[in-house]
């Protein structure tokens, strides 16, 4: 088995909350590494100086972990084993699983010298009484799957090579999968990596969401999923999705639709896009964007035909890239053209992108150029393309998005 590839840009994140009063909460889809991340962060830390007695590590998915244990016992049990007169950073891994989780959190939080972090595989962890209780005094990391870059490290290739045939390898990224856990299954093959992604997508569904919601209609809640993973970077709503079904003599009333996407969202599934009116500079409700953590999960939901639309599988690891550099993101519309993604970067300024798999002619390159010639202000605009040659116009700036997605400067 290769080497693990550091997260850096999470544990120089985590790195820069050490020792500060917050409690530090890593959120992300199952077997997206958050495990993984802590287990680096405690190696970083001990690397640097502190001594492994002052770290304590707990993973809850192993019920021998919690079972048969109250909160209250869980919370002495850690104190038990910390150094006094030292900082202990204590380190709680699917802290879901604890039945009043956040009454443990709330208390090795207000004990001294306790460095709290904790990770979970549900967007409610931040959304239940936890939040109420903590309220500012956390901050979540967000963690995603392997960037491009990041798969191609694991790989063993130097993107710095010029040479390289970007397109072959982005293909293996986007139809393998970008987990880490199956990354380091294709040595053994397509197979595995599907058999992989297979008993994942059912652990989620059925342990995650399943259970956690008590959905009965098993049938229904398949059906929309497979809708919205078919139909990632495409405007939808709960009524069109409830209208597009009943066509096809599956019956599922809107508001099942609307606390099913809810559920996968709050699972790390599925990420939701809003409209913005770039005229009227506002949110719009209605309509929004749905994309895939992971595009793997398509050969699971989908079938092997998912690459027929190349553009919106484009678009999809764009908009992950952009959530990555820690970007605020909408989808944007105008009178009569729409725009990919308008951004807020760390610095609270707009940059616009346009996402075209490529110019297969004239009118098709007119078409992608001219939607953000629309938008009558100075900030920057980016089209994203496979295209070698790129070209700028009337201030808009071509990139080839292989190289884009490279970029070592964030």
């Amino acid at each position: 088995m290769k080497d693990l590839i550091e997260r850096k840009e999470y544990v120089d994140k985590l790195l820069s909350y050490k020792d500060k009063d917050l409690i530090k909460v890593v959120t992300g889809l199952r077997r997206s590494g958050k495990s993984t991340l802590l287990s680096m962060f405690r190696n970083r830390l001990i690397s640097n100086g502190v001594k492994s007695e002052q770290t304590q590590l707990y993973n809850y998915e192993l019920p021998e972990n919690y079972l048969n244990k109250t909160w209250d016992e869980i919370y002495f049990e850690i104190k038990s084993k910390l150094i006094t007169e030292k900082e202990n950073y204590i380190f709680l891994d699917e802290i879901q699983n604890i039945q009043y989780f956040e009454k443990l959190v709330d208390g090795l939080y207000a004990t001294e010298n306790i460095d709290v972090y904790i990770t979970g595989s549900n967007a409610n962890l931040l959304s239940s009484e936890l939040a109420t209780l903590l309220s500012g005094r956390y901050i979540e990391i967000s963690i995603l799957p392997f960037s491009f870059a990041e798969y191609l490290k694991y790989r063993g290739i130097d993107y710095d090579n010029k040479y390289l045939n970007y397109e072959a390898l982005f293909y293996d990224f986007v139809n393998e999968t970008s987990l880490p856990k199956g990354v380091e299954l294709r040595e053994v093959g397509f197979d595995k990596i599907y058999e992989y992604l297979e008993a994942l997508y059912a652990t989620i569904i059925e342990k995650d969401i399943t259970q956690r919601y008590k959905i009965n209609d098993k049938r229904a809640f398949n059906n929309v999923i497979k809708f919205v993973a078919s139909n990632i970077g495409s405007q939808m709503s709960p009524s069109s999705i409830s209208k597009a079904l009943k066509a096809d003599r599956q019956s599922v009333h809107h508001a099942t639709v609307e606390k099913f996407i809810s559920y996968l969202v709050d699972s790390f599934v599925f990420y939701c896009v809003h409209r913005f009116d770039i005229k009227g500079k506002k949110q719009l409700a209605t309509q929004e964007k749905y994309y895939l953590v992971d595009l793997g999960l398509l050969n699971v939901l989908v079938g092997r035909d998912r690459l027929s639309n190349r553009g919106h599988i484009l678009e999809n690891v764009v908009y992950l890239e952009l959530l990555r550099r820690g970007y605020k993101i909408w989808t944007g519309t105008l009178r009569d053209a729409e725009i990919d993604f308008i951004v807020k970067n760390r610095t609270g300024e707009i940059e616009y992108y346009q996402v075209s798999w490529e110019f297969s002619n004239q009118e098709t390159e007119k078409r992608e150029f001219a939607a953000l010639e629309k938008i009558k202000d100075n900030y920057p605009k980016y089209l994203l393309t496979t295209e070698s040659f790129t070209q700028n116009r009337a201030g808009i700036i071509q990139k080839n998005v292989f190289e884009w997605l490279l970029e070592r400067k964030r």
